[in-house]
């Protein structure tokens, strides 16, 4: 006899999306109605920005947001969309691996199936970056609580080498085996766009290799030739959004004219999107 489980079913839907040389293109959400623009748009899955995600609810980005706030805010975003949906959780909104494990828990609680999380410290006087060990300990109490659960959880482990580091490749390949031999299913190395990086990290990582872009690095499919399985864009949409929003106050204020909300979405399609939210 097999019993239904439409959260596994999910998890391994997306896990099976990471296919290096045809990635998985996450152009990253941050409310209910940035995944429903995202999901209409025809991504394959929604993946949320915790910097916009954080920036929505009121916060700054790193580890500032507290997880009953960012887990409620990933609820929201799961009950909106019929894609799956992967939370970033920064470094787990927790202290301690047995921490790490009770967010994994909520997270899965919250219907999502894949996570996001990173090694860097924001802590005074720490970092840049946690200890391997240590972060090879989270990603572990991680991927346990996912799979006491039942539920095939993609952990994605970030490492921060290129954002917050110098930038070395063979500290990055260390720090990725170490992680993936804890547990995780994934390796993100945002920073590192650079198209020969990009092929020494995907040859070098036994796993799904994601990069984050930005203007001017390579397009999808020079990223998907070198191996890559999937691309997000982190806190790009949000940014831009909220750039947007500037402009169009800004010459509201100062000119009081309106041409910036030309381009904006229609009214009735926005309603239509928000319509169908369960």
């Amino acid at each position: 006899m097999t019993t239904e489980n439409p959260l596994r079913d999910r998890a391994l839907a997306f896990r099976s999306l990471h296919v290096p040389g045809d990635p998985l293109v996450l152009p990253n959400a941050w409310d209910t109605a940035s995944a429903r623009i995202v999901e209409d748009a025809g991504a394959a899955a929604v993946a949320t920005t915790s910097a916009g995600l954080a920036w929505a609810l009121g916060a700054a980005d790193g580890d500032r947001l507290d997880r009953d706030g960012a887990l409620a805010a990933v609820a929201r975003i799961v009950a909106a969309v019929d894609v799956p949906v992967s939370a970033d959780i920064e470094s787990g909104y927790a202290r301690d691996a047995a921490g790490v494990a009770d967010t994994i828990r909520a997270v899965i609680a919250a219907g999502a199936v894949g996570v996001n999380i990173e090694d860097a410290l924001y802590e005074a006087g720490a970092g840049p970056l946690r200890p391997v060990a240590e972060q090879a300990e989270r990603i572990a109490a991680a991927r346990a609580a996912a799979d006491s659960a039942g539920v095939p959880l993609f952990v994605n482990a970030r490492i921060d080498t290129f954002l917050r580091g110098d930038g070395e490749v063979d500290v990055t390949l260390e720090r990725a085996a170490a992680f993936l031999a804890a547990g995780a299913d994934g390796i993100f190395v945002p920073g590192a766009v650079e198209p020969g990086t990009v092929k020494l990290l995907a040859d070098g990582i036994e796993g799904p290799l994601n990069v984050m872009v930005h203007p001017g690095a390579a397009p999808v499919a020079e990223l998907a030739a070198l191996g890559v399985a999937r691309v997000s864009a982190g806190s790009g949409l949000a940014q831009a959004a909220h750039a947007l929003v500037r402009r169009a106050a800004r010459e509201l204020l100062d000119t009081g004219t309106y041409e910036t909300l030309a381009d904006g979405l229609d009214y009735g399609e926005l309603n239509r999107l928000l319509g169908a939210v369960r």
